[in-house]
């Protein structure tokens, strides 16, 4: 829906193996039980259930009252629950073999994001609507949504300026609407939301407390990234060598955002090996002036690496902004105008 906002459309180049089909396709969705013992939560909602029974002890309830209500079922009974068994080692094995099973997987994948903010969320969301592209995230931090858990100045609300809102009401989440802009209550339900349902995608892995440390370069092309353990990351000069990993992908997209201990990091390698001149840093803050720019900037800075949200700013002397939020669309088969290219199309949020 967003999609057809053209006037907030650029363009870049895009290997035709991530657009295989050409077509994006919707994403599974997944359908919750509205009974507890057959939820995933598992644990979490029986705690959420037993403190509303710690709640409502102390709460005086009506006649025909809430505790009835809740549970009078036997599968509420709080005072018989108990957990089916398991040993620890099946505990640990699961994890593992899923977790390897994923590194193996994209190993070698379609797309390689680093960094998992409000920017890079977005794209992967768009992306991995074709369910034959292999999306797999980068964050360095275990909590992934970078700065877009809250508004501006640590508070609560988000500002999104139209025609963004165009892809918050597909994605359902819920505004205030004015003139010009919408306002989310708070910015966590933009970036929890994206997230559920980005990654429930089979096509789509989030490594969180993984750095992206490296590029992969070939004959002048961007093909992956060397990655580690964020923790490792940040000790390198505390213990002797501590060898990474990599992922190959035929395109990477960083969205590293602005400068900062692990920002712009993408932009600014490419600089240390001569494949870009400089990386001049942002400008001061223009929101209008910024977002256009980005928006017209977006683009494959060298072969196989597309720089994304304010990563931008950092390497063409833009303004900067407060937030942002790109997601990516693939054009229609029937486009003659950009064959086996992918459409760039990038809202801004104004937090």
């Amino acid at each position: 829906m967003a999609a057809s906002t053209a006037a907030l459309a650029a363009s870049a180049s895009l290997s035709a193996a991530c657009v295989s089909s050409g077509v994006s396709s919707k994403g599974c969705q997944q359908r919750v039980s509205s009974s507890l013992c057959s939820s995933l939560a598992g644990v979490k909602l029986v705690s959420a259930h037993a403190a509303a029974a710690a709640v409502l002890s102390k709460v005086h309830v009506g006649e025909g009252g809430v505790r009835a209500a809740l549970y009078s079922d036997a599968k509420y009974d709080l005072t018989n629950y108990k957990f089916e068994p398991i040993k620890e080692s099946i505990v640990a094995r699961e994890m593992t073999r899923r977790y390897m099973t994923d590194m193996i997987t994209h190993a070698d994948t379609d797309v390689v994001i680093v960094g998992a903010g409000s920017a890079g969320l977005s794209c992967a969301y768009e992306l991995s609507k074709n369910p034959n592209v292999k999306v797999a995230i980068i964050e360095q931090s275990v909590s992934p949504g970078g700065g877009a858990w809250l508004g501006g100045q640590l508070f609560s609300a988000m500002i999104v300026r139209k025609p963004a809102h165009r892809f918050l009401d597909e994605i359902g989440v819920a505004y205030d609407e004015l003139e010009h802009y919408v306002v989310i209550k708070h910015a966590a339900l933009f970036t929890s939301t994206i997230m559920s349902k980005l990654l429930a995608r089979p096509n789509v892995k989030l490594f969180n407390a993984v750095a992206a440390e490296d590029l992969i370069i070939k004959e002048d092309r961007v093909s992956g990234v060397v990655t580690n353990w964020a923790l490792v990351s940040m000790n390198h000069n505390t213990q002797s060598c501590m060898d990474p990993n990599v992922m190959e992908a035929k395109v990477v997209v960083s969205s590293c955002g602005h400068d900062g201990p692990f920002g712009a990091t993408g932009v600014k390698r490419l600089k240390s090996i001569g494949m870009i001149d400089k990386v001049p840093g942002m400008k001061c803050l223009d929101m209008n002036t910024a977002e256009d720019a980005i928006v017209r900037h977006t683009r494959e800075v060298v072969p196989g690496m597309i720089v994304t949200g304010m990563e931008v700013a950092e390497i063409d002397g833009s303004p900067r902004m407060v937030g942002c939020l790109i997601y990516y669309t693939y054009p229609s088969s029937s486009d003659k105008m950009v064959p086996k290219r992918v459409r760039l199309s990038i809202f801004f949020f104004r937090t």
